[in-house]
């Protein structure tokens, strides 16, 4: 009995059907990929978010599921016990005590999120909290990890938007400050210079002058310094004579001549 031997075009046709059966015929399955923070820090005795979000090639069904397990700090990670299962939208408690009546979701998994709130937060809450999502055919084969820890008020990071308001905030009544000061200088600048009396002063004469003789005021040394100043009024003259002698042809001094400007409103 004699054997043929295929031809080797033959092979190559019954690959290439064998190769496009396995592919238009299975049901590939792909593994979803899972997004969490690595560390949060809760303020103790207050209400924390632990967040979970992932992506999935498959539209998200009513068969898809999250589970959230926990391992206390000090403990291996991967030990972890359910604390947390959410199907068909509904959440079902895990077995631990502790997390009694304080799980609550917070996800929505059309927007394909699976977080969850951790109510009144405790010292012995920190631990290792892990999520696994499962959007059949799409499953999680590797869970997320968060570290949560609780700590007191103090040893919260302070929140950088309150700094910069404060900063902003602070540079605006800073440069309001300065414009009000910069206002009153030039005020108070501008009011010094808005009227400046006239002064006048005769030179006394060093020689005797004869009674009913006339002394012409002198214009020389007269000073006024406001340009803007209203209109001079008269100009009232009087010269002092303390010497108390009446002998006509005797000499005395006489003081300086000061005369007071009348100006017109």
């Amino acid at each position: 009995m004699e054997l043929r031997r295929t031809s080797p075009s033959c092979n190559c046709i019954v690959l290439c059907g064998i190769t496009l059966c396995l592919i238009f015929g299975t049901n590939l399955t792909v593994a979803i990929e899972l997004y969490a923070p690595t560390e949060v820090l809760v303020e103790n005795g207050t209400t924390g978010i632990l967040k979970c979000s992932f992506k999935s090639s498959e539209v998200v069904s009513s068969a898809a599921t999250v589970t959230w397990s926990f391992s206390p700090a000090g403990s291996d990670a991967g030990s972890g016990v359910s604390i947390f299962h959410f199907a068909n939208g509904n959440h079902y408690p895990g077995s631990v005590a502790q997390f009694k009546d304080r799980l609550k979701w917070a996800g929505d998994l059309n927007k394909k999120d699976a977080s969850i709130h951790l109510m009144e937060a405790q010292f012995n809450d920190n631990g290792t909290y892990s999520c696994t999502v499962m959007n059949p055919p799409d499953i999680s084969v590797t869970a997320v990890q968060t570290q949560l820890k609780v700590v007191i008020k103090e040893s919260l990071p302070k929140n950088n938007a309150a700094v910069i308001v404060g900063a902003v905030c602070g540079a605006v009544i800073g440069l309001i400050l300065i414009a009000v000061v910069t206002c009153l200088i030039i005020k108070r600048h501008k009011s010094s210079h808005e009227y400046e009396g006239c002064i006048s002063v005769e030179s006394v004469s060093s020689h005797a002058t004869r009674p009913g003789g006339k002394k012409e005021p002198s214009s020389e040394g007269s000073r006024c310094s406001s340009p803007s100043a209203p209109v001079q009024g008269p100009v009232i003259y009087a010269q002092l004579d303390h010497s108390g002698i009446k002998n006509p042809n005797s000499f005395h001094k006489m003081e300086p001549v000061v005369y007071a400007d009348i100006r017109k409103n």
